[in-house]
Parts: structure tokens; C-alpha cells; sequence
């Protein structure tokens, strides 16, 4: 099946562990994916690893930050990058294989029909996640369900980061205007494009926790979810 040019953005940050198979892994979905990793100038090598990988495929590209900056800022600057190179589909993916590269395709063919593509992990009231333990089951559920209560998204899993955009739906974003730069990115980007009334549909996927590496959730990011929830709700973000 052809596919319009399509862009996987990777935000990294102390990601040696699983970008040299992830990327591979990507690339051998379709010929019609190329992959952009920001990368926070991890300590562990990531970027370093992906420079070389550069190298070798053209298909693999990679932007260098000076710090940690937070994934927002992270996909801001990828999703810059995408719309200047002239990308038809851009996706949100985690470097972990908590997203699976074998959904892409399924994301691709929604994306026909969509402008917005999010895979639900929690869709027809199942929960499909593996190797979380109950507090953090918990924990997301409950923030998701607020975060439907509070902004009304028509959604399942209104608080997933496994994304593909038609790069209309971002092109009518203010990137530069983003209030968020924690996981509730997610939340802000998914709400905005809504509000526009385009086209946001979802597709079942099975979430499953890293088994390499650390992750990077903590309190602050879930406060910060919590505020620009209500203020996505009250017209202030």
C-alpha cells in the first residue's frame, strides 16, 4: 500500500539501551517512514549512538539539544522540523517499545480518514497494558478518566503519547504558543486540535511498559497535568 511521506519523531534521553533496535525496527514497517530522535544531550550516549546510525541510513535523522528541556519543548522542535521538510504524516513514539512499531501501518491507514490518530490503551472500556504494577494502572486510569471529565474530549484514552498527525492539524497549532512541556503535552495537542473540530479518531494498542532502562515519569509532571487540565477547560491555556 503507498503512504504519503511520514516522519517518526523520538524524543530520547538516556535511551542506549533500546534506540539501536527500535529504530531498525521502524524503518522495516514501510518505506514510507524516515525517524527524527531529539535527543536531550543524554549522558548514556543515545546521541552519539543515533550520530553514527545517521550516518549509515538517510532514512534516520537527529537534532542535538544542549540539555535536558523536557519532552514538549522535544516534540515542538520535531514537529517544526517535520512541517519544514515537508512531511504528510508526523507521529509521537516512545524509544522504549512501550509503542509497538507493528501498529504504524494501522496508523497510517486510520490517518486516511483522520487528521488526528492517538492509540487508546484503554478503548471499549479494556485495558491493554502490560508489566504495570496497580498503583500506576491505577494512577493513569484515574488521570485519564479527570482528564475526560474535565475537557470532554470524546476519547478514550485521552492522555496516550502514540500519535499520528496529518500535517494539517498541526500546521493550525501555534506551536510556538504550547503551555506545556511535561506528558500533559499530550493532553494540550490532542484538546487544541479538537477544539478546531478536525477529524480525531483512535485505534486500539497494547501498551507495554519498558524493560530497559529508566523511566522518566514523577510528581511534578502529574501536577502539572492536573493544572493545565483545568485551565485547557476554562479557556486559559
Amino acid at each position: 500500500m503507498i503512504f504519503p511521506k511520514s516522519l517518526v519523531i523520538i524524543p530520547t534521553y538516556n535511551e542506549k539501551e533500546n534506540i539501536p533496535f527500535i529504530l531498525p525496527e521502524i524503518l522495516a514497517q514501510h518505506d514510507c517512514l524516515e525517524i527524527l530522535v531529539v535527543d536531550d544531550n543524554s549522558p548514556d550516549g543515545t546521541g552519539d549512538i543515533v550520530k553514527k546510525m545517521t550516518e549509515e541510513n538517510p532514512r534516520i535523522h537527529l537534532l542535538r539539544r544542549p540539555g535536558k528541556l523536557g519532552l514538549g519543548s522535544a516534540y515542538v522542535m520535531g514537529f517544526k522540523w517535520a512541517l519544514e521538510h515537508d512531511y504528510e504524516r508526523i507521529f509521537e513514539m516512545d524509544a522504549d517499545f512501550s509503542h509497538s512499531p507493528s501498529d504504524l501501518i494501522r496508523f497510517l491507514k486510520k490517518a486516511e480518514t483522520a487528521d488526528l490518530v492517538l492509540g487508546s490503551r484503554y478503548v471499549d472500556r479494556k485495558i491493554s497494558v502490560v508489566n504495570w504494577d496497580m498503583k500506576r494502572l491505577i494512577l493513569s486510569y484515574c488521570a485519564n478518566l479527570y482528564t475526560r471529565l474535565v475537557t470532554r474530549l470524546p476519547l478514550s484514552d485521552a492522555t496516550g503519547g502514540f500519535k499520528c498527525f496529518r500535517r494539517e492539524a498541526l500546521e493550525a497549532l501555534n506551536l510556538s504558543d504550547m503551555k506545556s512541556d511535561g506528558y500533559c503535552f499530550q493532553i494540550e495537542t490532542t484538546f487544541k486540535i479538537w477544539k478546531k473540530d478536525f477529524r480525531v479518531s483512535e485505534i486500539p494498542i497494547v501498551f507495554t511498559d519498558r524493560t530497559r532502562g529508566t523511566s522518566k515519569m514523577s510528581g511534578g509532571i502529574i501536577s502539572e497535568a492536573f493544572f493545565l487540565v483545568l485551565k485547557l477547560r476554562l479557556g486559559l491555556a
